[in-house]
């Protein structure tokens, strides 16, 4: 069997204890940079939204819709290589925490209908 990559290995060792442990937070922010950091501080602040239809993490400036683990942001856009396991952006990374430590906010609708709204 092959072993998991880094961040298989941070994500079960986060769903295993169910909080952002010391050495996990180490962990996340010596792989994934500033973007790890950020992605924490996003969940700390309860900026990771799921509706009905999507999850969304609130930005500065924008919302992005995290969906199949791909965002909408210009970063995972341009930036980043889909093709390495490890280069992700910062919202789909706080999206995976927050999902492992249930630290997600759920609201009952249609992000659809709220968007139209904005």
């Amino acid at each position: 069997m092959s072993e998991a990559n880094p961040v298989e290995r941070w994500q079960a060792d986060l769903e295993e204890a169910g909080e952002l442990t010391p050495d996990v937070v180490d962990r996340i922010s010596r792989l994934h940079g500033d973007r790890g950091v950020q992605a924490i501080e996003a969940v700390g602040e309860n900026r990771v939204k799921t509706y009905r239809d999507f999850t969304i993490v609130v930005g500065y400036d924008d919302e992005y819709i995290v969906e199949d683990g791909g965002c909408t942001c210009k970063d995972s856009e341009y930036n980043l290589d889909p093709d390495e396991p490890t280069e992700l952006c910062w919202h789909v990374i706080a999206v995976a925490i927050a999902r492992r430590i249930g630290h997600v906010d759920y609201h009952d609708m249609w992000y659809s209908d709220v968007r139209e709204l904005i």
